[in-house]
């Protein structure tokens, strides 16, 4: 149609005002009879369709262009097959009818295309508004997604700078330190000996401890041995005065029991309470060593009172944890007899003299 209407346009010298049918049934009655708007509709249709024009004319006879009606009718250019079938030389009336037919029944088989062409296009429409709204719907999660994404990933930057930071810090941190331990290293020559003089100081120190016992032991052989010498002595020399009985009070020249002369360390206890420990261990004959527990004196100093101790009373209730253990793992190791007491009073300190150094039978005294 637009092209009719230019045609027609260029023939009368105007713009047509009509609506298309009344141009297509007046282009039709003017086609009737040999007149301006036929001849012109005749040149365009003439060079529009002159390739299919020029195959038709290779039919001589109607048989042979019936038959390449029928073919051509199923292609693509059914309006060119027309035009070259009805201008051919050789279509009479029978073929014209028949060609008449075969596309009053193509228009019906176009119509019936076109409307499901339509309804395929309308449905097409209709999943392509679904597709379109889904589509929008993803784009806009993948947005979010790649804004939260970009987000996370500047909180990792930002997170590793921090880390950088704080390494680098460190390094500095490690770097300064490493160099003041060398100019501590550089004003005091033997720092690194200072340990081992640590260590050989508590080895000395359970030396000494030990021979302190020993020559503890050694002296109260001595005096077991003078008292024995005085004994014989008396024995041999007769009394001057044989009327005068000996006197039932004096004091006994037996030796003490061995349990009497061994060093007793009580560690922990109160430090007001300290002269009546030492005095209730005196009393038993044995030798009166004392460690706080950590309190006051050095952790260090324990390991060399327990060395040089025989036996042990820790007073759980008024020590730290570290000599608590230090204690029993001593004893436990040397197999030294150790008793631990839970209050730190005198009547506990006493039974558990009792229990570490038992009495003979026979009259005791600070009992």
């Amino acid at each position: 149609m637009p092209l009719l209407r230019r045609r027609l346009g260029k023939l009368l010298g105007g713009a047509i005002q009509a609506n298309d049918y009344e141009v297509h049934c007046g282009v039709i009655k003017e086609c009737q009879t040999r007149s301006p708007v036929a001849e012109s509709l005749q040149r365009e249709l003439e060079q529009r369709f002159i390739r299919t024009v020029r195959l038709a004319t290779q039919e001589k006879t109607t048989s042979a262009l019936a038959h390449w009606w029928a073919q051509a009718k199923e292609g693509h250019e059914v309006a060119a097959s027309l035009w070259a079938t009805l201008t051919h030389a050789r279509c009479d009336t029978t073929l014209q009818e028949q060609v008449l037919q075969d596309i009053h029944m193509l228009q019906h088989q176009l119509g019936s295309a076109n409307r499901a062409d339509l309804q395929k296009m309308q449905a097409l429409n209709d999943e392509n508004g679904v597709l379109t709204r889904e589509l929008a719907r993803v784009q806009e999660r993948s947005t979010r997604l790649l804004q939260e994404r970009s987000h996370a990933m500047e909180q990792q930057a930002a997170e590793l700078l921090r880390m950088r930071a704080a390494l680098l810090g460190r390094d500095t941190l490690i770097e300064y330190l490493k160099a003041e331990i060398q100019e501590l290293e550089a004003a005091v020559p033997g720092l690194k000996t200072r340990q081992q003089q640590s260590q050989e100081t508590r080895l000395h120190l359970a030396r000494i401890a030990d021979l302190e016992r020993s020559l503890h032991r050694t002296q109260q052989q001595l005096a077991i041995e003078r008292q024995r010498a005085a004994q014989a002595l008396s024995i041999a020399q007769p009394s001057p005065n044989p009327g005068i009985a000996p006197d039932s009070e004096a004091p006994s020249l037996e030796p003490a029991p061995p349990q009497q002369s061994q060093a007793v360390l009580c560690v922990g206890g109160r430090q007001a309470a300290v002269p009546i420990y030492r005095q209730l261990i005196e009393r038993t004959g044995g030798r009166f060593l004392h460690h706080d527990g950590g309190e006051e004196d050095a952790a260090a100093k324990l390991d060399a009172s327990l060395a040089a101790a025989d036996l042990v009373i820790c007073q759980t209730g008024c020590i730290s944890h570290d000599a608590y253990w230090r204690v029993k793992e001593h004893c436990k190791r040397l197999g030294k007899r150790c008793v631990f007491v839970d209050k730190p009073s005198s009547s506990s300190l006493r039974r558990a003299l009792t229990e570490l150094m038992p009495t003979e039978k026979g009259p005791t005294s600070g009992n």
